[in-house]
């Protein structure tokens, strides 16, 4: 079958590569369409390598039909689904564990479906498992225009929180203002740090890090926890110890790619019960940005390089 490929000066390719094999708890899964996510940048670049047994290939979650399927599992041939996966969604089938594959909410195309499997189940697991958010704390989400910053808005309002998100652009503060976003820093005019100091935040969302960590960790409530997902904004920063220790501050690192299956099964079964549902009523939405055919997925990709989006890049299998 084909698949999108790393050339080795990091240009992309269509190449051949070996049909995927479904073990006896897999499902195969025909794709027509899938996301794309900073990560798949980073794999493209060699610093962000996929699990051990998946796919070299890029692409963590789809949609599309399923071909194949456990005799007693839930899933039956024809079924219109999505997945999480560990690698190779940027190709024309997949394989995946039948506990990563959920349904499709209602009114849903595959588009949409497919830009919810790792922003949602990352939100979800940063918000609800590793941070804890209650109602009525305060929120910040870095980079709130991003695919995974629009979802944890909405989610995080949906849970009762008020929130406090970082954009680039004045078309993007609108953005998130309309989506529930409460207080909005230009980060290219306004300070991250003077808006935290007026409304400190109980849990912080982040995949910055870099010196913003540094200058607004001490700014948070009393046991604030800031999580950080990824380090866009530099690896090092200065933390004042003293916020630490009189406010009972935590860091905490959290990845969903790197967490095992059960817990990603757990994740996902949990986003069907309680999230779906505020999707088929308009209550929550994926918001997309563009859509690429996938054998264009440079091209989809160069808009996250850009930083233009404003939600999330889809591609769509062409071939």
């Amino acid at each position: 079958m084909k698949a999108v490929l790393i050339n080795s000066d990091r240009s992309l390719r269509i190449g051949e590569v070996p049909e995927p094999v479904r073990g006896p708890n897999d499902v195969l899964i025909d794709i027509r369409a899938a996301g794309v996510n900073r990560a798949d940048l980073l794999q493209r670049e060699g610093n962000y390598p996929p699990p051990p047994g998946w796919p070299d290939w890029m692409g963590l979650e789809v949609s599309g039909v399923v071909l194949d399927a456990p005799a007693e599992g839930r899933w039956k041939v024809g079924d219109k689904v999505c997945a999480l996966l560990g690698g190779g969604g940027y190709a024309e089938r997949v394989v995946v564990p039948q506990d990563m594959v959920i349904s499709i909410p209602e009114g849903l195309g595959f588009a949409d479906a497919a830009a919810l499997p790792e922003v949602f189940a990352t939100a979800f697991l940063n918000l609800r498992y590793v941070a804890e958010l209650k109602a009525g704390e305060t929120l910040l989400m870095q980079a709130g225009a991003s695919g995974l910053g629009l979802v944890v808005i909405q989610m995080a309002k949906l849970f009762g929180a008020k929130v406090m998100t970082t954009v680039g652009t004045l078309e993007k503060a609108d953005f998130v203002r309309k989506l529930g976003a409460d207080i909005v820093i230009n980060r290219n005019t306004d300070k991250l740090a003077v808006a935290m100091a007026k409304t400190p935040v109980n849990v912080a969302i982040d995949c910055v890090g870099g010196d913003f960590l540094g200058e607004c960790f001490g700014l948070m409530a009393r046991g604030g926890r800031w999580v950080l997902i990824a380090t866009l904004g530099g690896t090092a920063t200065t933390i004042p110890l003293r916020a630490v220790l009189s406010k009972g501050l935590r860091l905490i690192g959290s990845t969903l790619r790197s967490r095992t299956n059960e817990m990603k099964a757990k994740i996902l079964s949990e986003l069907e019960k309680e999230i779906w549902p505020a999707i088929t009523e308009g209550k929550i939405h994926p918001v997309i940005h563009a859509r690429f055919p996938l054998s264009e997925a440079a091209k989809a990709q160069d808009v996250l390089y850009r930083k233009e989006n404003i939600g999330k890049v889809i591609l769509e299998k062409d071939f």
